[in-house]
């Protein structure tokens, strides 16, 4: 059987609950949905609000207190909000990019300190962060030995080193100002080995958004070919390839089903960055490419989106006491009653805690979209 892009598509929705809002715990929930995108702290909670029936956001706010949940940087360099148990695994084998990434980076290498230099500091960093520390305290504790280079070695160190994002209060759990805290050590013998790691998260993304290629594996990791095709040799019989309508090869957990192509498909008001629209090779399943130009920005940012029948249809913001709703497209009014529904709910779920949700993103929409519809929903 060869599967159809359609097929693909809702088999993806379904792994991340965007189907069916799901009865669910929020830290499973993490981890079932693999890992959830937290360069903004507003994000983990409105993706989980998409995708957990009845969300509380103050079990949320109790999984990152006790450290169920765990934000640091993992994937693509990018903060993650991820279980507890998958940090360790996912940081080993994600250690070697992020170190690369910053200790081979001009900036680290222009202030004549070394890779040594660097690794040597690691216990005493752990030290340091065995409780909540701000970037500055952290820089000044370095000062003594780095002088004018400790904020770039602080820089070099905050990405790479296990080290979590400390909960600062907010609504969101999370501030512009961050704080820092040690990973505890690893449960068992010894931190995992990043092999172990690559078959962990390989398993996890495939659960969580497959059938996938490498390619699509790489895009959502930037782990290198040989690690990704390492992981599936390892993996062997509890890996399947599958069939499906382009060249690349695709894989998926053995015993996975994907859903029908007639499944209805709710709408939804994804958050930025929602990891769905990362989770795969472009154009990827969920975003129209003629779409992603008014979606990803110059510097990255993805904005929050309208989703319709399981495909980007929009884009959404806070505004005026509620939401504006802006669709790309010529909508129907099935549609439209969908989006305002999910939109009514959302607005009364933001205004206990931040009705004006992304606003610094706002400048996004001064020059308008081209040829849209906006409408304002309001609670």
């Amino acid at each position: 059987m060869t599967l159809t892009a359609r097929q693909l598509l809702l088999s993806t929705l379904d792994r991340q609950f965007l189907l069916e809002r799901r009865r669910i715990e929020v830290a499973e929930a993490v981890r079932r949905i693999c890992a959830v995108q937290a360069q903004t702290p507003a994000s983990p909670y409105l993706a989980l609000w998409n995708r957990v029936q009845d969300f509380a956001p103050g079990d949320l706010d109790a999984a990152f207190a006790d450290r169920r949940i765990v934000k640091a940087t993992l994937l693509r360099g990018t903060l993650h909000a991820v279980h507890a148990e998958d940090y360790a695994p996912y940081h080993a084998v994600m250690e070697s990019t992020l170190r690369a990434a910053r200790l081979h980076d001009r900036r680290f290498t222009s202030t004549g300190l070394t890779l040594e230099d660097a690794d040597a500091l690691l216990p005493e960093l752990a030290a340091f962060l065995a409780r909540p520390r701000t970037g500055a305290e952290v820089e000044r504790e370095v000062t003594g030995r780095f002088g004018a280079h400790a904020h770039l070695m602080w820089w070099a160190l905050r990405t790479y080193a296990p080290i979590h994002h400390a909960p600062t209060g907010g609504p969101w759990s999370f501030t512009q100002r961050n704080a820092y805290l040690a990973s505890p050590p690893a449960p068992g013998d010894g931190p995992p080995d990043a092999a172990a790691g690559a078959v962990r998260l390989i398993l996890a993304h495939l659960r969580a958004f497959g059938p996938a290629s490498a390619p699509d594996i790489a895009r959502f990791t930037l782990l290198g070919r040989q690690v990704i095709t390492r992981a599936l040799k390892e993996l062997e019989d509890r890996v399947v390839p599958v069939a499906g309508p382009g060249r690349a090869a695709l894989f998926d957990v053995a015993g996975a089903t994907v859903p029908a192509e007639d499944t209805p498909v709710p709408p939804r008001l994804l958050p930025m960055w929602d990891s769905t629209l990362l989770a795969h090779a472009l154009p990827g399943r969920l975003m129209p490419p003629e779409y992603r130009p008014l979606v990803v920005r110059r510097n990255g940012d993805m904005l929050p989106c309208l989703l319709v029948d399981g495909q980007v249809a929009g884009v959404w913001r806070a505004k005026a006491g509620g939401l504006e709703l802006t669709a790309f497209r010529t909508l129907g009014k099935d549609a439209w009653r969908g989006l305002t529904e999910e939109a009514r709910k959302l607005s009364a779920f933001l205004a206990d805690r931040d009705p004006a949700v992304y606003g610094r993103y706002g400048h996004w929409w001064d020059k308008g979209f081209p040829g849209v519809e906006t409408r304002i929903v309001k609670d």
